[in-house]
């Protein structure tokens, strides 16, 4: 069964090069959001394996999307990485501080990210070759 990601990123062309390479790369499923209020209706209709945020997005943020994500015990078991430009976030203690499966500062490795993803969610790849 093919695994199926929530991308939440305002910028259009993140979430193009984003879900190219999560569906190219790893045959996942990729649903995306532009908003975190997006998100959040989206989550509750696709029910995802796994979700990708932005953090610096208008209106809703992400850490205020994870912080009512996490309001819903149903969706602890979620995974959540952040995908930022804020470096800091990607630091090892703010990752275990949110309670994030993991993070990776724009600009990211397309490569990287699905093999991260693949990893902390302990998940296959169809084509490992591809990741390599």
């Amino acid at each position: 069964m093919r695994k199926k990601i929530l991308l939440i990123d305002d910028e259009a062309i993140i979430r193009e090069v984003v879900q190219s390479c999560l569906e190219d790369l790893a045959r996942w499923d990729v649903i995306t959001a532009s908003s975190g209020k997006e998100g959040l209706i989206k989550l509750i209709e696709e029910k995802p394996d796994a979700i990708i945020l932005d953090v610096m997005m208008p209106g809703m943020d992400g850490l205020t999307f994870l912080q009512q994500l996490r309001e819903n015990p149903e969706n602890l078991s979620i995974p959540v990485f952040l995908l930022t430009a804020k470096s800091e976030l990607t630091q090892p203690q703010k990752i275990a501080a949110f309670g994030l499966a993991g993070a990776l500062s724009k600009p990211f490795d397309p490569y990287e990210l699905v093999e991260q993803i693949a990893i902390a969610c302990n998940w296959n790849v169809e084509d490992k070759n591809k990741i390599k």
